[in-house]
């Protein structure tokens, strides 16, 4: 083959590769010599449940209510329908705190789970109302709340305030059994953004 030939065929290759690349160009697309991977994207918490999926006690008849679950770090409220108890040796302000804390120590649902949501609350800890020289809208734990962690306190603080479980709207006062000092904690905006750094404000209860 001459020299002309040759040069011939590689001027109409070199013509066919800039035309490629202008094709490429034109349809937005970058020609790169180098392999990106960028990895997967990154996943996204939803805190939204896709339909009810919720626990057992959701099923039925009930009282509605809200209990405040973790989620992407945050406090998220989750609707609920709790049975109360019958005992009549407690008011219905107690009954009803108690259901909210065996609701908090409940294993989210799978749907839950999914969703991103967690509890802090253990099962076990039980609720009563005030004793001598309590204030009336007192609730005593069986566990003191400085035992908890920090967001356990926040889920129980916050889920207890929203409930109307306590005596102020975002605030219940509460204590450990015994004599242990009581304190009104306070559900606020920070803590519900970051119960794991920002603690509910507390001030002491003579």
């Amino acid at each position: 083959m001459t020299g002309r030939g040759r040069n011939g065929r590689r001027l109409r290759a070199a013509a066919a590769v800039a035309g490629l690349v202008a094709g490429l160009a034109g349809c937005g697309i970058r020609s790169t010599e180098v392999p990106t991977d960028y990895g997967a994207a990154p996943s996204r918490v939803p805190c939204v449940t896709s339909g009810s999926g919720g626990l057992a006690s959701q099923s039925g008849s009930g009282v509605p209510v809200e209990i405040f679950l973790v989620c992407g770090a945050r406090l998220v409220t989750v609707d609920r329908t709790v049975q109360l108890r019958t005992d009549k040796a407690t008011t219905d302000r107690v009954r009803i705190a108690q259901a909210l804390l065996d609701e908090l120590a409940a294993p989210a649902s799978e749907a839950e789970k999914q969703a991103g949501f967690t509890t802090d609350v253990r099962g076990g800890v039980t609720a009563s109302g005030p004793r001598g020289g309590d204030p009336a809208q007192a609730l005593r734990l069986s566990t003191r709340p400085e035992e908890l962690s920090a967001f356990a306190l926040a889920q129980i603080v916050c889920t207890l305030a929203d409930n109307n479980a306590s005596a102020d709207d975002r605030e219940v006062v509460m204590g450990g059994p015994s004599d242990s000092p009581l304190r009104s904690y306070a559900c606020t905006p920070e803590v519900r953004a970051r119960p794991g750094s920002e603690a509910p404000p507390a001030r002491t209860v003579e």
